[in-house]
């Protein structure tokens, strides 16, 4: 079976190369690419492999960017750090992917899953599931860049608690580190938010689903959230928004 690594570390795709070989030494790793540029020339100029293997994000750009260039005739395998949106892209397109650190039992789990859907694999059908766990991925942010002292800092948003405005400022919360003033407006960063994982609760608030640790009852109707982590004011749910935040909560 021929294999393609798609893995800008060298160390990590030496690796997954010996891990491959270990569990499966049919396996023959036939390249290990290491940008988008060099893996978009490679599918230009070979056929296409059995089965490849794609870290997600690359030194010049993401290895989405290289099957929006090449039509990929064969399934796919990303690794990826815990990233909910990348996750939840892929289990809604039946797209496979190992969380990172990788070890033998998960590639080998990966490797039989392949085996019994190879006989059944349809290029076509593939390449409309992937297009659309990629436009899924496109519509929203993963990362913010933040003006923080003399430093631009990436903050991802998979990381973000909960975003918090007052008297004109807007903040946002990282579970990795402090609080962050920004230059959005709540609005502007509730379009920047995948609503599948934020709610915008009230004026204030736009929280993280994953942060939610229960929900109270409060006078006329309204709720209460409570989170894993502090914040500088109580989170209410209006009445009017009450039901939406619950279905959104039971989604």
């Amino acid at each position: 079976m021929n294999v393609i690594i798609i893995e800008d570390e060298r160390r990590t795709a030496n690796e997954l190369k010996s891990m491959l070989e270990n569990v499966d030494p049919e396996i023959d790793v036939t390249a290990i690419l290491p940008s988008v540029a060099t893996a978009i020339t490679w599918f230009r100029e070979n056929p296409a492999p059995d089965l490849i293997f794609s870290d997600i994000q690359l030194g010049d750009g993401l290895s989405f960017d290289i099957f929006k260039e090449v039509q990929i005739n064969a399934p796919i395998i990303f690794s990826t750090a815990f990233d909910q949106y990348a996750i939840n892209a892929f289990e809604s397109n039946s797209i496979d992917y190992l969380l990172k650190p990788i070890d033998e039992s998960m590639l080998e789990r990966s490797l039989q899953k392949y085996d019994r859907v190879r006989e059944h694999f349809s290029a076509g059908a593939y390449a409309t599931s992937l297009n659309k766990a990629v436009s899924q991925l496109d519509n929203y942010k993963q990362s913010i860049l933040i003006h923080y002292r003399e430093k631009i800092v990436p903050v991802k948003v998979a990381n973000i608690s909960f975003v918090y405005t007052s008297g004109g400022v807007v903040r946002l919360y990282s579970t990795e580190g402090p609080e962050y003033t920004v230059q959005y407006t709540i609005e502007q960063l509730e379009e920047m938010l995948n609503p599948q994982f934020f709610f915008k609760a009230n004026r204030q608030f736009i929280i993280n689903r994953n942060v939610v640790q229960d929900i109270e009852h409060y006078f006329n109707r309204r709720l209460v959230v409570k989170t894993t982590c502090k914040t500088p004011d109580k989170i209410i749910i209006s009445r009017l928004k009450a039901q939406d935040f619950l279905r959104w909560m039971e989604q």
